[in-house]
């Protein structure tokens, strides 16, 4: 394909389908589209192996391109969550009658075109398609050609569902994934209205620096658990070790540790037997890799600079050793991508004080930072997780899928 006009045109074209299609419509294409996927985990499986043989085993982005029969049964459980929140849309936020006898109401109404760029993530494919049809938005979807052929079923599954309803099927579409289109999309501001880049902190600079659309930042995790000196050392450690190990490819895994001095000894010896028996790498600055190397650790290397401020990805996390609150704060706001970070403490103070000073989409007391998620936090699905401040931050899900509009009603009034 030489250009990517045609689907740019039905997209805007789509738009007006797919927002007047009533609400329980919608609803019901979400809970069919649900069955249809439970019902073709086989068909799915089949495609996502092709997909997953020509990627190397230890590339860090295996395990997000991997579907299995229970991923993809979370995904179709997800699109009923999904179904079951209240449209975002044509919510009265403000309505006045003023002087001059106009009324003047300000709704909420859904963007228009989303374009979403993507990197080895097929279950992105569903869970933006749900929630743009749940908002009455419409999305064209550029993923990564290591997941080509997982899209290319997920989209057909998408788009035969819709056409059952009655809904232009191009509401849903899958862009080519060769590299080429995707400038053609960053500068089709006349039929994208928003763009939100979902990868590696290279492609979301790429757009950032590239896109004439509005671009949603869904940054990069570089996130720090900090082991305060009044916490429950065991609790911290089962806390850091979920963090790492439970699913390290994500990006709200645990990338470093950052430990009180008057604790440090005693943490580590509890920690190393549980991250060595997942084999975690552990990269350490002088005081921690003292520390560790006295208690053995199999997996331990000396921490370079760039191994702070460094999303792993993998079965890797950093350490150090700080000096207090203050450190811990300075250390963070210096490497924190503004993700989520978390600190594990029995001083109410001293945790709110955290909370209240560290600049990041989610802060955590006690708690790993695995749980930063749309679905997790009751929003059914989410695009990703914005870093920025305009026009969401955390979880962008459903609730951000709108805009809004002003409706003004008159009976023949002139302004003087």
């Amino acid at each position: 394909m030489e250009t990517i006009q045609p689907l740019l045109e039905n997209a805007a074209k789509a738009t007006v389908s797919i927002r007047t299609l009533p609400d329980a419509i919608r609803q019901e294409l979400l809970h069919q589209l649900s069955r249809t996927i439970s019902e073709q985990i086989p068909a799915i499986i089949a495609e996502n192996k092709k997909d997953l043989e020509r990627m190397a085993d230890d590339d860090p982005k295996k395990d997000r391109l991997l579907l299995n029969g229970p991923r993809i049964r979370s995904l179709a459980a997800s699109l009923v969550d999904i179904a079951r929140l209240p449209d975002p849309a044509n919510e009265l936020l403000l309505e006045r009658h003023l002087e001059n006898g106009l009324l003047v109401q300000k709704k909420t109404v859904p963007l228009g075109v989303v374009g979403v760029i993507y990197e080895s993530r097929p279950n992105v494919t569903i869970d933006v398609a749900a929630l743009c049809i749940r908002s009455g938005n419409v999305c064209l979807l550029r993923g990564g050609s290591d997941a080509i052929h997982t899209n290319t079923i997920l989209v057909s599954l998408i788009q035969d569902t819709l056409r059952r309803f009655g809904a232009d099927v191009c509401t849903v579409q899958l862009l080519p994934a060769d590299r080429a289109h995707v400038a053609e999309m960053l500068n089709a501001e006349k039929y994208i209205d928003i763009i939100i880049p979902r990868g590696s902190q290279q492609l979301i600079d790429y757009v950032r620096e590239h896109s004439r659309v509005p671009v949603i930042e869904t940054g990069a995790g570089v996130c720090h658990t900090y082991v305060e000196k009044s916490a429950n050392l065991e609790q911290a450690a089962a806390i850091v070790t979920n963090a790492k190990v439970s699913r390290p490819s994500v990006c709200n895994a645990l990338d470093t540790i950052l430990v009180d001095q008057s604790v440090a000894a005693d943490f580590l010896a509890l920690l190393t037997p549980q991250l060595s028996a997942h084999a975690v790498d552990v990269y350490a600055e002088p005081l921690a890799y003292a520390l560790l190397e006295a208690q053995q650790y199999p997996y331990l290397h000396a921490a370079q600079p760039e191994d702070f401020g460094r999303e792993f990805l993998s079965l890797k996390c950093s350490v150090k050793v700080v000096s207090g609150l203050s450190a811990a704060l300075e250390h963070i706001r210096q490497y924190s991508s503004r993700h989520s970070e978390a600190i594990i403490s029995r001083d109410p103070i001293v945790s709110e004080q955290f909370l209240n000073t560290v600049d990041a989409a989610a802060v955590y007391v006690n708690a790993s930072t695995r749980f930063t998620d749309g679905g997790v936090f009751g929003l059914g699905a989410e695009i990703g997780i914005s870093t920025q401040k305009l026009h969401a931050r955390g979880p962008f899900a459903l609730e951000k899928l709108v805009t809004e509009k002003w409706f003004v009603y008159g009976a023949g009034q002139v302004r003087e």
